[in-house]
């Protein structure tokens, strides 16, 4: 049984010093994703002051975009590997200075190759550290909410450009620019490095007593050496790129059905539907790692991509009425935002926490692949065929077959990973997983 799952602002000084550390962690962890949120989020109200500035078309510029995923994905191996070796105060305050530090030299940048430079990789490198280093360690942090507490954490991600949105846009109108990525610049580095003060790795037992450990922990080598995780990258990979296609194209699709004038309450369709799906790409993170702490990580998947599936359906058939398609929109990406929640606790459930920073970061890569492949896919597959309807039929087939994977394959691969590694403890994730 799971111990009474009080809230945070619910502790007092009566509980164990562990419980409050732990939750003053993931608080910290929360800040530290709210501050780098932004620079993947916001790109966008940047991209028309920087082709005035610059004299580059939307192509060029959003090569900056690319960059800074890639980056982000692509070496989060190697930031996990120096974040387990040099400790997550280190790294994740380096990735503040990094992030920060990457949009005031972008203030300053006079040519194409300063901005990929600097919002890019520079950008890339802080988001990446600190992203993969604050997931590893909070799946680490919870060993009995392990799905809850990645959830909380990656929902920082999710949401946390909500709050500069407006203030970003705004300032835009009333500074510039250059003025706008200094001073938030500044700021988002600030925040990011004063919460990174007082993260730190968990030593010895956190939890309660019930909340039993598995004792076999994988290396990265032996990890890569599986059918269980490269299962779980391809699941991870389709429904990365299967969102995607979706978010690269939204504001195509919207204007290819006719939707792109409609107002829905008084407010545009589009930028209303956008705000709703960046709140529930939030909430779904906590909501379904939270159901997975206590259903089971592979059910929790099915049910979620399952849903991910129906609400596509559903969506392409009210692509003509401009409320059912804003109310929808939130719908979908409710089931599409858990993966960042479910998959990092699956996996550290699955190969223990000793090497979870850096094995987290090779799964980390399949969201690289689904960013490569989305839009670009999402493109072809509209310009070959004259109509939106194949690339919803990609995504649907996409989220529905991850679906059937989670049940018919990964969940009795795992079964038997856990029996042959004698995992002999008992949580409710790992039960699950072990009765396939």
């Amino acid at each position: 049984m799971y111990p009474d799952p009080t809230p945070p602002s619910a502790l007092t000084h009566a509980l164990p010093t562990s419980e409050r550390q732990r939750w003053q962690q993931l608080l910290l962890a929360l800040l530290c994703m709210l501050a780098i949120s932004s620079p993947q989020y916001v790109w966008t109200l940047f991209t028309k002051p920087l082709a005035a500035r610059l004299g580059a078309g939307l192509p060029e510029l959003q090569v900056t975009f690319s960059l800074l995923i890639v980056v982000q994905t692509f070496l989060s191996p190697a930031q996990g590997w120096l974040i387990e070796r040099l400790g997550p105060r280190r790294l994740l305050s380096a990735g503040g200075v990094l992030t920060g530090l990457s949009w005031v030299l972008a203030a300053h940048a006079d040519s194409l190759a300063t901005l990929y430079l600097s919002y890019g990789v520079l950008g890339g490198l802080g988001t990446g550290t600190i992203y993969v280093g604050v997931i590893g360690l909070m799946t680490r942090w919870f060993p009995d909410r392990r799905g809850f507490a990645a959830g909380i954490a990656a929902a920082g991600y999710g949401m946390g450009a909500i709050a500069t949105t407006f203030p970003i846009t705004a300032s835009l109108s009333s500074r510039g620019l250059d003025a706008t990525l200094l001073w938030f610049g500044l700021g988002i580095g600030a925040i990011a490095v004063l919460a990174a003060q007082g993260i730190r790795a968990p030593v010895g037992r956190v939890a309660p007593a019930s909340a039993r450990q598995p004792t076999r922990a994988f290396s990265p080598r032996e990890m890569l050496r599986t059918p269980v995780f490269w299962l779980m990258f391809l699941m991870m990979t389709l429904m990365s790129t299967s969102g995607l296609m979706v978010i690269s194209q939204m504001a195509t699709f919207t204007r290819d059905f006719g939707l792109a004038g409609s107002t829905v309450l008084g407010l545009a369709a589009l930028p209303l539907a956008l705000t709703l799906d960046r709140v529930t790409n939030g909430l779904t993170r906590p909501f379904f790692g939270w159901l997975s702490d206590r259903l089971g990580r592979e059910r929790t998947m099915a049910l979620a991509f399952g849903f991910e599936g129906l609400a596509m359906t559903l969506w392409l058939l009210s692509r003509n009425d401009p409320t059912q398609f804003v109310l929808l929109s939130g719908v979908v990406f409710f089931g599409w935002g858990e993966i960042f929640s479910l998959f990092p606790a699956t996996l550290t459930d699955t190969f223990g926490e000793a090497h979870g920073t850096v094995n987290y970061g090779f799964l980390y890569m399949a969201q690289g692949v689904g960013s490569i492949l989305g839009g670009p896919l999402a493109a072809l597959l509209h310009q070959r065929t004259g109509s939106w309807l194949p690339v919803f039929a990609v995504v649907i087939a996409c989220d529905l077959s991850t679906a059937v994977l989670a049940l018919a394959a990964l969940r009795p691969l795992r079964a038997r990973l856990l029996a042959a590694s004698a995992w002999p403890e008992d949580t409710p994730a790992l039960r699950h997983a072990r009765t396939a």
